[in-house]
């Protein structure tokens, strides 16, 4: 009970901190507690003398006890607020604190993110405490509290440290380093004028957070200015006089705002003997001030003919591929204001957090090396790791004792612990012991919100970094999925596999924008992904047309497969094109703006297939899946996609050679049989494991054991709401369309010719019956296999019959006889 009351009071505070109505609530109150300190601060200064006596002698009493009036205009409370802010702490300064409040409150009534306005309430705070600090050391002497007691306090520790002097040096030397910090003036390019003009808007952007972007607009100009001179110089050298056919009242207008900058030409006129035409001199280009744009090219209206030259001189900008940008191309600006998942949205297992008994770990040592030396082995020492679910005992042995002998000896060490799970290694890669795995007592939950707040996990540069787990020593691990380069996941009924498939999707959500990256999930099952339906417009990738972004129909898979290749293709060819050798020198060089747009190129999201039960898969469709699933691993890793897999029936016949040779890191929960275990790992182990969670990963000739983090499906759900409630793409990102049925007609070529005699008669039996079968045609026209066979792939070439579906009968596309001889009419007619 108590447990259920917790998780229900966690959903609550949980929905209430979702609520929108929370924070405009919250607003309200700041700028009612704004409001009411402007009138109490305001009444101080009139007021102060009067109350300082009784306010000074403050107690808790004074409040309830109406006898003590005062002459503040809000009575008591506005005599003790505004003499705590004007006498204990920032004085006449505190008058920013008002600010601070009105703009949280303003804010957050309109539903803005902190971090937006984080500049704006910063700034002042700053500016408060150097005023307060200022004020203190000016008015020392004064009887009003100028700068409180912070300022006072604080600038007496100082002049008594560097002495009145120093003290002055070091104002003048703090504002002067804010003013150059946060507005960063150009002082080889300052004038006068200038700086006066500039002087006019710094307090404002300084009070409202827009310095840094001010500044960062004046260097993109200045930069942008720079790359422009030389051209123009260029220009003025090559063309001293450049001809238009505009009139007067049209050169007016020629100040054209592009993309993400305005540039104003000022074209000096001089007539010449035509009316009509206008003789251009040195033009001056001026910068506004405008945010950057992240546009892929800019063009100009203003066209500049030289005589020789019959192109426009502003089209040597898609020339040169754009190297006249000096803004980086950022992808996540068509998405800007999407918010990765925050962490709250996740539970929190530490209360089910289990420290291990150091008695156990002693009764567990003494057993082992009583077993050891029942069979008359030694060790030299023994050393043990606690994990979450595992404890390694690493033992040395004595000289002269084969591993071999210690390695056959795991059933009866099992049996002396009394554990189920008891895994020796021997020896431990690396290391000159022997380990032994037992299993822990009492379990610990690794939940994924303890993986992903880890420094590990948050500061990984990795392109897909997926959150596994934790291993033996209880270390968060942390692994690329594009570097893998496809993983492979297989164990058996209820140990995880599920579980963790979403925590490889959740690694990514909350790690990666929605167009750095793109979900392709196939589900045959139709219960375990279907959630992440709602991420349609923000991560998942599907083919257009399709009722549900979550592939389930075999038929569907298959295209989505084939797609996938299409894609891989395509890739391939613009990789090919921009002289790259993966996507990540592909999009380097996109984002640095050096290959164009209008010839084809564009930016590349990573794309990770997600297939929850391949076995269903290969059982109904069987190599129309094999086969694109094998091109796919071999060739899609330079092109960023990558393969996830998981099953629960590693057999052979389902994780084939092909698909194990192209799949180099595999995780493998329990399974039944140590076969299942070679199957999927090449060696011996998957079968010891404790399930729950427990797995062991497998890359190149490494093993690693691992716990997987745990996320329930409610955790799941509330990550994608989160994400769904936001402003997704309007558009999904659609694969590449594939028709099966079409491209088999026309590769097929088939001529009237070579159509079987019996064609037609068994053509009319097919769609009499409703029945696509081989072995029917085989019986009822009494053919042999191979015969009935070739009329079967007639039909299917000539659209009659779907394609095959492994053991069951074809769909027969065509419903009727009357339908079907008006078909093959008009096939005879063309042929």
């Amino acid at each position: 009970m108590t447990k259920t009351k917790r998780k229900k009071g966690k959903q609550l505070s949980l929905n209430m901190f979702r609520d929108d109505r929370i924070p405009k609530l919250m607003g309200v109150f700041c700028l009612l507690a704004a409001f009411y300190l402007l009138v109490a601060f305001t009444s101080y200064l009139f007021t102060w003398k009067i109350d300082q006596d009784k306010v000074l002698r403050f107690s808790w009493e004074l409040l309830a006890h109406s006898e003590f009036e005062m002459a503040n205009w809000l009575g008591r409370l506005g005599a003790i607020v505004s003499n705590g802010f004007f006498y204990w702490f920032f004085g006449v300064s505190s008058f920013l604190f008002v600010y601070v409040l009105g703009v949280i409150g303003v804010n957050q009534v309109k539903g803005r993110a902190f971090s937006s306005y984080w500049a704006g309430v910063r700034n002042p705070l700053i500016i408060m405490l150097f005023l307060s600090i200022l004020f203190g050391f000016i008015f020392r002497t004064s009887n009003f509290p100028w700068g409180g007691s912070v300022g006072s306090n604080v600038s007496e520790w100082i002049v008594s440290f560097v002495g009145a002097p120093g003290m002055i040096a070091l104002l003048i030397a703090m504002l002067v380093g804010v003013v150059i910090w946060t507005y960063n003036p150009d002082f080889n390019e300052m004038t006068m004028d200038s700086a006066m003009n500039d002087s006019r808007g710094f307090l404002g952007d300084l009070f409202s957070g827009r310095l840094r972007k001010r500044q960062a607009r004046q260097a993109e100009a200045k930069r942008r200015l720079e790359t422009l001179r030389p051209s123009n110089e260029q220009q003025k050298k090559e063309v001293p006089l450049l001809e238009t056919a505009t009139p007067e009242s049209e050169v007016a207008e020629a100040p054209k705002v592009l993309e993400g900058e305005q540039l104003a030409f000022e074209l000096e006129k001089k007539k010449r003997e035509k009316p009509a035409s206008l003789k251009v001199g040195e033009s001056t280009l001026e910068i506004e001030e405008a945010a950057p744009s992240a546009a892929s090219e800019t063009t100009s209206d203003v066209e500049i003919t030289p005589p020789k030259s019959p192109e426009p001189v502003a089209q040597t900008a898609l020339q040169t591929e754009n190297q006249n940008h000096s803004e980086p191309y950022d992808p996540t600006l068509d998405l800007s204001s999407y918010e990765n998942p925050v962490l709250p949205l996740l539970n929190d297992y530490s209360e089910h957090k289990v420290e291990i008994d150091r008695a156990e770990l002693e009764q567990n040592k003494d057993q082992i090396i009583e077993t050891l030396l029942n069979y008359k082995i030694e060790i030299t020492k023994i050393k043990a790791t606690i994990g979450p679910t595992v404890t390694l005992y690493e033992i040395v042995p004595a000289p002269g004792v084969r591993i071999s002998k210690i390695k056959n000896l795991e059933d009866d060490i099992a049996l002396s612990l009394a554990a189920l799970g008891i895994r020796i290694i021997a020896p431990i890669p690396g290391k000159g012991t022997i380990g032994i795995e037992v299993p822990n007592q009492n379990k610990q939950i690794v939940s994924l919100k303890e993986v992903l707040m880890h420094e590990k996990f948050k500061r990984a540069k990795m392109d897909l970094p997926i959150a596994l787990g934790k291993t033996i020593s209880n270390e968060v691990f942390v692994a690329d999925l594009a570097k893998m380069p496809h993983l492979l996941i297989a164990g058996a009924t209820g140990q995880g596999k599920s579980v963790g498939i979403n925590t490889i999707l959740m690694s990514l959500l909350y790690k990666k924008h929605p167009s750095q990256v793109k979900l392709v999930l196939i589900d045959p099952k139709k219960v375990e992904l279907f959630p992440y339906s709602k991420l349609e417009n923000h991560f998942l990738a599907y083919l257009p047309g399709l009722d549900e972004p979550i592939v389930t129909d075999t038929t569907k898979v298959v295209h989505t497969l084939n797609s996938l290749t299409i894609e891989m293709e395509q890739r391939y060819d613009l990789l090919k094109k921009a002289h790259a050798r993966n996507i990540r020198e592909y999009n380097e060089k996109f984002v640095a703006r050096r290959l164009n747009p209008e010839k084809g190129h564009r930016f590349m999201p990573f794309i990770v297939l997600v297939i929850d039960e391949f076995a269903d898969l290969i059982m109904t469709a069987g190599k129309e899946i094999e086969l694109p699933i094998g091109r796919l691993a071999q060739l899609s890793r330079a092109v960023g996609i990558h393969l996830i897999i998981a099953t629960q029936r590693p057999s052979v016949n389902i994780i084939t050679g092909v698909i194990k040779a192209n799949f180099p890191a595999r995780l493998a929960f329990k399974v039944t049989a140590k076969v299942d275990s070679r199957t999927i790992i090449d060696t011996g182990g998957a079968d010891q494991l404790i399930g729950q969670g427990d797995m062991l990963l497998s890359y190149g000739s490494d093993l690693l054991r691992l716990q997987c983090a745990f996320v329930d499906t409610p955790e799941v759900e509330k990550v994608i709401d989160f994400i769904g409630d936001q402003q997704g793409y309007a558009i999904p990102f659609f694969l590449p369309e594939f028709h099966g049925d079409e491209e088999i007609s026309a590769k097929s070529g088939l001529k009237l010719s070579e159509l079987d005699d019996l064609f037609d008669d068994a053509a009319r039996m097919v769609v009499s019956n409703q029945h696509g079968s081989t072995s029917m045609i085989q019986r009822r026209l009494k053919l042999g296999y191979n015969r009935a066979g070739r009329i079967m792939d007639q039909m299917e070439a000539l659209g009659i019959v779907g394609p095959s579906e492994g053991s069951k009968a074809r769909e027969v596309l065509i419903y009727d006889e009357v339908e079907l001889e008006r078909y093959l009419e008009d096939i005879k007619s063309r042929k």
